[in-house]
């Protein structure tokens, strides 16, 4: 598994303040819950559970609960996943207090984080998104309130220090939630499957949290707009919270803070003010299109189709420049194709196949504007054609990539969702798939398992698709999942790209999909 910074700072940066000023009046008002723990719990050792560690309750909490000296500690479970805002009442007992209050306090979505020091990470990523405090204080009684927004559902009291005299004694622990979004007023989902069920109502939890002023990739880390996780959490949104505002105020920032040759960023941020970051990916960019005719198919907006479909054309013209006359597509290090963070496998054909699917969907988009699209089906026959007759493999029933013509799931998962070949040959070359390329190796992204169980949908294969759903997600959750993760491995499930699971995400954007899939290609039959 492998990912890169970008570092570009040549690039230059349009700040369209019209679309910007639009994108601020569709910026939510976050709604808060207070929450109680009323839990102390104890890691324990679990073989079934994440990295060999779980959970298991020991006491209520109280306000008699026993004073903690020097060294000793205290896990608070909250009982569920949150994202917000923590507080607690702490004074002292004993003696008058001769010392300041030494606390640390731990933040953990999942218990492996509990068993893990911080003072022990090596990893590449900044060490700064550990969920770990220590605080000083002088005078106690005070009631602590962290101004940082964590996202957990375990809190860790540890007492430092104190003085033989004293001992610090905690009350009233709350947590004041934040999310632009609640699940009062949703649609009640009738699921049959137990497993289905489960899965589903983790995915949307994984949603919830992951809605905030902006739809974040990670509540926890890094709280950021990615275009990649946009697209695939707008499909999850229309499928149910179908909150149309959230997603047009991502789609208008993007759109304000292209690059001066066109080009729109994988990711901005949006405090202290709107930036974009100086990473570009070339599917990325084309997804813009792909989340613009997504929202048009769900609920045709023509004032935004206007004043976004300029920026859209770009992305696509950009595109097109790195197409040879016969219809290949030829990228270099200064405009990769992410695809996964796996690079252990070929990406060019599954690029080629990712500008097929947002070609056809800009032509959707350039009818409904009532532009010319002329140009641009024939680029599409272009390309297509190259496809067909220069990349398939007749005789394997599949598509190769690169200069060692390799076979791997990439390649056919994103050929058969452009539907370059007809819906007969793509079920072939996904049952051609299943049976020489399966189990799926080397991919530890919900991001990519969302696109290979799309594909099986898609090509007809409705029990393999839903073997491979339960199989990955249902995975998460017999390892002690609230919410889904960024990054798993099944063969290596304590897997981290960054070197240590203190820094994974145990809830992010890109995989609450499982909402999505299961109602468009599961429920819609029922």
């Amino acid at each position: 598994m492998a990912f890169t910074f970008q570092i570009n700072n040549n690039v230059e940066f349009t700040h369209d303040e019209k679309l910007l000023k639009k994108a601020k009046a569709f910026k939510p008002v976050l709604q808060h819950t207070t929450i109680t723990s009323h839990k102390i719990v104890k890691v324990t050792k679990n073989a079934d559970e994440l990295g060999g560690y779980g959970v298991i309750p020991i006491a209520k909490f109280n306000t008699s609960s026993k004073p903690l000296k020097k060294g000793e500690s205290i896990i608070l479970d909250f009982g569920d996943h949150h994202v917000g805002h923590f507080s607690i009442h702490i004074d002292s007992v004993g003696s008058p207090m001769d010392a300041p209050l030494t606390l640390r306090i731990k933040f953990a979505e999942m218990p492996i984080e509990l068993t893990q020091n911080s003072t022990d990470y090596k990893g590449w990523l900044s060490s700064s998104w550990i969920q770990e405090e220590l605080i000083h204080l002088d005078v106690l009684p005070f009631e602590l309130k962290l101004p940082r927004r964590y996202s957990f559902r375990y809190v860790e009291l540890t007492v430092v220090d104190t003085s033989p005299k004293w001992q610090a004694v905690f009350s009233a622990p709350k947590l004041e939630t934040e999310t632009s979004v609640n699940t009062k007023n949703l649609k009640s989902v009738k699921i049959t499957d137990p497993q289905l069920k489960k899965i589903y109502n983790v995915g949307l939890k994984t949603l919830q949290d992951c809605m905030q002023t902006v739809f974040e990739d990670g509540p926890k880390r890094d709280r950021r707009l990615w275009i990649g996780d946009l697209r695939l959490q707008a499909l999850a949104d229309y499928a149910t919270f179908k909150d149309t505002t959230l997603v047009k105020r991502c789609l208008y920032l993007f759109g304000a803070m292209a690059s001066k040759d066109g080009r729109i960023p994988a990711n901005v941020f949006t405090r202290p003010e709107n930036t974009p970051d100086d990473t570009f990916l070339f599917d990325y960019s084309l997804f813009f299109i792909s989340i613009l005719n997504d929202l048009m198919d769900f609920e045709p907006d023509y004032k935004v189709l206007n004043d976004l479909y300029p920026v859209a054309k770009k992305q696509i013209d950009f595109a097109l420049t790195k197409v040879s006359p016969y219809g290949e597509l030829k990228l270099d290090d200064n405009y990769p194709v992410f695809i996964d963070w796996s690079n252990d496998f070929d990406k060019t054909t599954a690029g080629q196949a990712i500008l097929i699917y947002v070609l056809k969907q800009f032509i959707n988009l350039t009818n409904q504007i009532g532009d010319d699209s002329t140009k641009y089906q024939s680029a599409l026959d272009v390309i297509s054609a190259f496809a067909k007759h220069d990349l398939f493999n007749q005789d394997a029933k599949l598509f190769i990539s690169g200069p060692k013509q390799e076979f791997n799931i990439a390649s056919q998962v994103w050929m058969v969702l452009a539907q370059v070949m007809s819906e007969k040959e793509n079920k072939v070359i996904m049952q051609t798939t299943v049976s020489k390329l399966f189990p799926v190796k080397n991919i530890a992204t919900p991001y990519m398992y969302h696109h290979i169980v799309e594909a099986l949908f898609v090509s007809g294969l409705k029990d393999q698709g839903t073997k491979l759903l339960k199989q990955y997600w249902g995975k998460m959750i017999s390892l002690g999942a609230d919410t889904f993760w960024e990054s798993f491995d099944p063969d290596k499930p304590n897997y981290s790209p960054y070197g240590s699971t203190l820094l994974n995400s145990y809830c992010h954007a890109w995989s609450c999909t499982p909402v999505y899939l299961i109602q468009r290609y599961l429920l819609a039959e029922e």
